[in-house]
């Protein structure tokens, strides 16, 4: 592959420098791309032990799942057009033990995927901590590129985004701020009849908006029903097709008001019934399809043949 400092720092300004050119603010027919969750090298071992505040201090077992998804998305034909991790990268919280181990060995890891398709990365709360500084911001930003950015693919417009600095911004009120005037100007000039429209506009996140219902309790695992609202709202006036996020290691979500919130099970440690796996997701004119496919099944059988023929119209 290319220069292995290029690899991960690829969103170093707010647009992301893989997928920018303005080719691809045309629609040129049906793509793919690949959305994976919580790799969180060491949570496994931590999870069993019945210690997750801790670090984890093993985590060959996540480092072999993520080869394996690796491998599995570089032999899809056609070519995913991108694929995302949608945070909790690591386990071990900033500043603390194995954090810089578990980094060096995900990247390690991630070095085998086709150079053809590029990674996009998202922070989870265990990539910033659950109360971010901007001192952890800036050690994520400089590890794995900005934290909030957008690019276009295909004529579809992609928005990344540090939902922790939705969930709990109260060491960084300036980061948030920030991200604020940045997320409503996107969501303007999508919306704006003067910009490029584009076909789609998706929303990428660590943190769901919400498991099953909009209107559900607040949970650890969910944004605040306050902020989950505002964020709604704004979303469906802009016209956002679908929120991707991870952060519950289950598969859940629900459709609402023509807003599809998807949330993703982990590449790493299961805590339901799901298997370690990452989803297919197919956009065409119309719609935005997608799918979860266990790493087994994708490496065996690839995408599922019904996802696969919608490529093809």
């Amino acid at each position: 592959m290319a220069d292995s400092e290029d690899i991960f720092l690829r969103a170093k300004h707010r647009t992301f420098s893989g997928l920018t050119e303005d080719a691809e603010h045309e629609w040129t027919g049906p793509f793919f791309f690949i959305q994976a969750a919580d790799p969180q090298l060491g949570l496994m071992k931590a999870w069993r032990d019945g210690d997750c505040d801790g670090g984890g201090e093993e985590w060959a077992e996540e480092v072999e799942l993520t080869k394996q998804a690796v491998e599995a998305v570089n032999q899809l034909r056609p070519r995913p057009r991108f694929m995302v991790l949608c945070g909790d990268l690591v386990h071990a919280m900033p500043d603390t033990p194995f954090r810089e181990g578990q980094e060096r060995d995900l990247k390690a890891a991630l070095k085998g995927t086709d150079p053809t398709i590029p990674l996009v990365f998202v922070s989870g709360n265990h990539d910033l901590g659950n109360t971010p500084t901007p001192r952890t911001v800036e050690q994520y930003c400089s590890a794995w590129g900005n934290d909030y950015f957008s690019f276009w693919v295909g004529g579809v417009l992609c928005l990344v985004l540090n939902s922790q600095l939705f969930y709990d911004a109260s060491a960084c009120p300036q980061l948030k701020e920030a991200q604020e005037t940045w997320l409503e100007e996107q969501l303007s000039r999508a919306s704006s009849s003067k910009e490029p429209k584009p076909k789609h506009v998706l929303v990428f996140q660590h943190i769901p908006l919400y498991l099953k219902t909009p209107d559900e309790e607040d949970d650890y695992f969910n944004l605040q029903k306050t902020v989950r609202q505002n964020l709604l709202d704004r979303f469906k006036k802009a016209g956002v097709k679908a929120v991707f996020s991870g952060h519950y290691h289950r598969n859940a979500g629900g459709c609402h008001g023509g807003l599809d919130m998807v949330v993703s099970s982990a590449i790493g440690c299961q805590l339901g019934d799901d298997t370690h796996g990452v989803r297919v997701v197919v956009v065409t004119a119309d719609d935005v399809i997608h799918r979860y496919h266990s790493l087994e099944q994708l490496r065996a059988g690839g995408m599922d043949e019904d996802l696969r023929k919608l490529l093809q119209a």
